[in-house]
């Protein structure tokens, strides 16, 4: 699924990317649905937790939030590092691979190797 913004600055959703003609190239700004691997941290906890989601900023409220569950009634979430992926399948199996490892060590090292990258902060 795409998300296309037109001229006027509305979304639009499509099934597939639209054929644009070269005369009104411009009119659309379109974009993939894109997907995240993401690791969060809790200080409170002292713990990481691994996920996947397409939507990062809504995911991270969602587990500030007092809901039932590993990351609930905690609320000091804080994104420490993510991977996007082009589909839900590549961003569950590098989910999977970073959970694979059950080392605090090599979580921890991803996050460093990934400091000073173009991330943004949220």
């Amino acid at each position: 699924q795409s998300t296309c913004l037109t001229s006027r600055g509305s979304l639009v959703r499509t099934q597939y990317l639209p054929r644009i003609p070269k005369e009104i190239s411009g009119f659309f700004l379109c974009f993939k649905k894109m997907y995240f691997t993401y690791i969060i941290y809790s200080k409170t906890r002292d713990r990481y937790y691994i996920g996947s989601t397409s939507d990062l900023i809504s995911r991270l409220k969602k587990h500030n939030t007092n809901h039932s569950g590993f990351t609930g009634k905690i609320g000091d979430w804080e994104i420490k590092f993510y991977e996007s992926f082009p589909t839900q399948k590549e961003a569950l199996s590098r989910e999977k691979q970073i959970k694979s490892w059950k080392s605090r060590k090599l979580i921890e090292k991803l996050i460093a190797s990934s400091v000073g990258s173009d991330h943004p902060d949220f």
